[in-house]
């Protein structure tokens, strides 16, 4: 049975809230609603539904007029297996030493890697984004200058492929968090997929907000692939939570938003250490100085 969509955008957080409300309280009634900012600087909230049935458009034209949005775009989600077309169109990735790839891909792990494996349906941190390939390749950038890490946080993990990188090639305290618990859970599956159970703790957290992960700082090394928002936000924990001298690897940063981003951390003690970018996104490691 076909799915549907209905999408549109408007300006400001109370506005784009208040229609994901209004819109739960059609008919037919949305399966789902979400309210996102849009990440690139023009303070647009994204306002979608996803429905059974076909949505009546008269009603969702309604919203938008009422709550000076954007027309509406409704299209219809055709069926498909997901995980089979992912499957087809995620090939292995390689970063330097690690060798990213879904079981479907297991003959093809070279024998002079660091394999990790992440399955085509844990999506979010598979290596094939510019951001987690980003960090992916920061980290062999600092193996290759001789760094070690004996204390590694992973804050907003998703599947915690970071994590295992770094597990990969240190011993040591490697925590691994996520504020949501699902990832959290894929996390765990991973580790137990990878043969990692004990190398890597996973906790749920926001940002560093548990007990475990303040008792484990200061960190040699901590990873923060989440967004430019957030990022900013959590710069002055972050830093307080690195050992000086020590590296943060941030991505989740699209190209034109990286500069506000060095100007926060370098306002908390933190130097530019290197700086990649991946298609729309950039990759920082920041050494703080602090």
């Amino acid at each position: 049975m076909p799915t549907y969509t209905a999408l549109t955008t408007l300006t400001g957080k109370p506005g784009a809230e208040a229609l994901g409300d209004a819109m739960e309280r059609l008919a037919p009634e949305p399966t789902g609603v979400g309210v996102f900012e849009v990440e690139d600087g023009s303070g647009l909230w994204e306002v979608g539904g996803y429905f059974e049935a076909e949505p009546d458009g008269a009603a969702l034209a309604l919203l938008a007029a009422a709550f000076d949005a954007k027309p509406f775009v409704i299209s219809e989600v055709p069926e498909t297996d997901w995980v089979a077309h992912v499957r087809r169109e995620l090939a292995p990735v390689q970063a330097g030493r690690f060798f990213v790839y879904g079981s479907h891909d297991a003959d093809k792990v070279p024998d002079d890697c660091e394999p990790l494996l992440i399955e085509a349906a844990m999506a979010f941190g598979t290596g094939h984004h510019g951001t987690t390939l980003g960090c992916l390749r920061a980290l062999e950038t600092l193996i290759g200058q001789g760094f070690v890490a004996d204390r590694v946080a992973d804050i907003g993990c998703g599947t915690a492929v970071l994590a295992m990188a770094a597990a990969r090639v240190w011993s040591g305290t490697i925590l691994a968090s996520d504020i949501d618990r699902v990832a959290v859970d894929v996390a765990e599956a991973n580790l137990r997929a990878n043969g990692m159970i004990g190398q890597v703790h996973c906790v749920e957290a926001a940002g560093f907000d548990h007990p475990e992960l303040q008792a484990s700082a200061p960190y040699d090394l901590i990873f923060a692939n989440i967004l430019k928002g957030p990022l900013v936000a959590l710069a002055p924990d972050l830093t307080a939570h690195l050992r000086t001298g020590g590296y943060a690897i941030l991505s989740g940063i699209l190209n034109e938003q990286a500069d506000d981003v060095v100007a926060v951390y370098g306002e908390c003690g933190n130097d530019l250490a290197g700086r990649e970018q991946i298609g729309d996104w950039t990759t920082l490691i920041l050494n703080n100085k602090a």
